[in-house]
């Protein structure tokens, strides 16, 4: 790991502008080489197995593959089990908070990046079936943050490797449509993957604190650091994993200045999210909750450029959601209240994920019986 420095000196244009074309040296090879071999059906089972497996068995694979997982199957040598241990806690005391976080502050975050949101409108993952995709990377969430998740018996580096193949997958298909343009720069760069590993790790933290969860210092550096190994699984650069969480929110601040923009993608990915947890929470009592908390979490200047809506604080105040929060309290200026609705809807959000599952050939969404029971889901056995 790079030594500690002071944060402004680290995140700078120049260096941010050459990680916009730096990609992946290790996976996208793999790919590559099964496209070049003329193995473009290798490439398309390839992702379909991907997405419809947990485990991939050695004889279901190409070689190469094969190769690869076995060479980045290992965590990094800086990782510390205790650190991870810390990290893990923090999910087994707020999973709900934090999934409802994920959906509400961390992807959105995502979307207001005009380059980056580039590659989920065109492969329109998210538009054509938003709970897939939803559902999805809440499953890897769960796989690498769930207790023993990262280590040698639990699923998490496999699936931080499926993603990594994937993400070299779609650069591979991208890199084949004349539609796409220079100015996005490469796709699913190293810039934009370290903010989507931010907005899973320092993001949600900041989320959590804003609405007044006590995170100790251990607590809040275990899980930004458990999350900075998946980093490395996934392939992000050294240099581009921040330092600490003061580090990570530095980042975090430099990328929003750069890449933040208004954009008809991003603001057509928020609204098929916001439709897709309407549809998934079952009932209508949290239709407007999402909003809510999306323009509380990335304030009105960002939720403007996402198109989000501005109105519906005041529906929940008069509607039967006030059955959930103080009456007389103002939502928008009690952390508290919003924390109280926001963790009874991250709740309502898990208990939709587990009834809808993925769909079609894909495994459904698991989630571990004790994490169920440690968080006071409502689950079908």
């Amino acid at each position: 790991m790079t030594g500690a420095m002071e944060p402004s000196a680290r995140w700078n244009d120049a260096q941010l502008d050459a990680m916009r074309q730096t990609q992946d040296p290790v996976a996208d090879p793999v790919v590559a080489a099964l496209f070049a071999a003329g193995q473009v059906n290798a490439v398309n089972s390839l992702m379909q197995t991907l997405v419809e497996n947990d485990g991939l068995p050695p004889d279901a694979l190409p070689a190469n593959v094969t190769a690869y997982l076995a060479a980045t199957a290992g965590l990094p040598d800086w990782a510390d089990p205790a650190k991870i241990a810390a990290g893990e806690g923090v999910f087994w005391r707020y999973g709900p908070a934090i999934i409802a976080a994920l959906t509400c502050y961390a992807l959105p975050f995502c979307y207001a990046g005009r380059k980056g949101v580039q590659v989920l409108a065109l492969t329109a993952r998210l538009t054509s079936n938003p709970a897939r995709r939803v559902i999805e990377t809440a499953q890897m969430v769960v796989d690498v943050m769930r207790p023993g998740g990262l280590g040698a018996v639990g699923s998490g580096i496999r699936t931080a490797q499926k993603v990594r193949l994937m993400h070299a997958a779609v650069r591979l298909l991208i890199a084949q449509y004349p539609g796409w343009k220079p100015e996005f720069d490469l796709p699913i760069n190293q810039e934009d993957m370290a903010g989507t590993l931010l907005s899973f790790s320092s993001i949600t933290l900041e989320g959590l604190e804003r609405l007044g969860y006590a995170l100790s210092t251990d607590e809040i550096e275990g899980y930004l650091h458990a999350w900075k190994v998946v980093g490395h699984i996934l392939g992000i650069r050294p240099e581009m994993l921040p330092i600490d969480y003061a580090d990570a929110g530095a980042l975090a601040a430099r990328i929003a200045a750069r890449q933040f923009a208004a954009c008809e993608e991003g603001q057509y990915m928020t609204r098929a999210l916001v439709q897709m947890l309407q549809h998934v929470v079952p009932g209508d009592l949290f239709d407007a909750v999402p909003e809510v908390l999306m323009r509380y979490f990335l304030g009105d200047r960002t939720a403007d450029l996402l198109a989000v809506a501005p109105e519906h604080a005041a529906e929940i105040l008069l509607g039967p959601l006030q059955l959930l929060v103080h009456t007389e309290s103002t939502l928008m200026h009690s952390s508290s209240e919003l924390a109280r609705l926001h963790e009874r809807f991250g709740r309502a959000l898990i208990e939709g994920i587990v009834l809808v599952g993925r769909g079609g050939k894909r495994i459904p969404f698991t989630v571990p019986t004790e994490l169920l029971q440690a968080w006071g889901v409502n689950w079908v056995a």
